[in-house]
């Protein structure tokens, strides 16, 4: 008699490389800003988000592919996007979870501005920042939302929330770890209802409502979060404190650091305090033409 083969994580190990290898040659020859970008980690990401699909992952792998020479996310620059306080309505932690993942905050009570292309060309600058600067071994991030001080007037239009959502879900596969919603008032429980909409099953899962008054959410802020380095706006014991000079001048750093990783020749100058930072790249609309 012939005893089953037991299965084991080895087999899935060697199930999951082959769907990177098919899907590698799927896609075909690639440019060299294109071969950075398509790790074996970014190909199991998108085959994750795809269910292991190797047809449909090469679909949205392209899709992203085809955004990415256009938009141009590696040349968007710090200087380009920010103002203070756009700065800090979203800005990294200088602490990570209990997973070593790297913290986004978002304030969006602290909302300035209507024009819904600056929201998402400092978004995607931070996400790229973020993804370049993730610890070895580390895919995702957690992003922690801070809701004093929002309210109808601040709040993004529905339309701005899906293109976010869009570009989240279609270019940053698998990116996000978990996204805590803290302390939102009643009325933005209508305003997700409707943005839950463009939301995929899986990108729901993550999405967690935490009340301070709450036990239970207190409880699962602890379990992702140490309190003595979480902020008291979150419930931790920690303060929030940002220094817009100094995130300033790492942002600098940063993009150095990125355009000599994408091999993009940018000679650095002076700005500001002394800040060395890139230069400016074509705006979108003459990029993509």
């Amino acid at each position: 008699m012939f005893l089953r083969r037991k299965h084991t994580q080895k087999d899935d190990s060697e199930q999951r490389d082959a769907k990177v290898i098919e899907l590698r040659t799927a896609i075909g020859p690639l440019s060299r800003r294109c071969s950075l970008f398509c790790t074996d980690a970014c190909l199991m990401r998108y085959l994750e988000a795809r269910n292991w699909n190797v047809d449909k992952a090469r679909k949205m792998l392209e899709e992203t592919l085809k955004w990415r020479s256009t938009y141009k996310p590696e040349e968007i620059r710090w200087f380009i996007t920010s103002t203070i306080s756009d700065v800090k309505r979203l800005i990294f932690a200088s602490f990570h979870d209990r997973q070593g993942r790297t913290v986004l905050i978002l304030r969006p009570g602290m909302q300035n501005t209507t024009s819904a292309e600056n929201n998402i060309r400092h978004l995607v600058y931070l996400l790229e920042n973020a993804v370049i600067n993730l610890s070895e071994g580390q895919e995702q991030m957690s992003w922690l939302i801070d809701f004093t001080g929002f309210s109808l007037n601040t709040s993004v239009p529905i339309r701005t929330a899906r293109d976010i959502i869009y570009i989240l879900q279609s270019h940053y596969p698998e990116r996000l770890a978990i996204a805590f919603l803290y302390n939102p008032p009643r009325f933005f429980e209508a305003f997700y209802k409707a943005v839950r909409y463009f939301l995929d099953p899986k990108t729901a899962q993550k999405v967690k409502f935490v009340y301070p008054k709450n036990k239970d959410s207190v409880e699962m802020m602890q379990l992702y979060f140490d309190i003595e380095n979480l902020p008291n706006e979150f419930g931790g014991n920690a303060t929030l404190k940002y220094d817009h000079e100094e995130f300033s001048r790492l942002m600098a750093q940063d993009d150095v650091k990125t355009a000599k990783f994408w091999g993009i020749d940018e000679k650095p100058y002076q700005i500001g305090n002394g800040h060395s930072v890139a230069p400016e790249p074509a705006p979108i609309s003459q990029q993509a033409g």
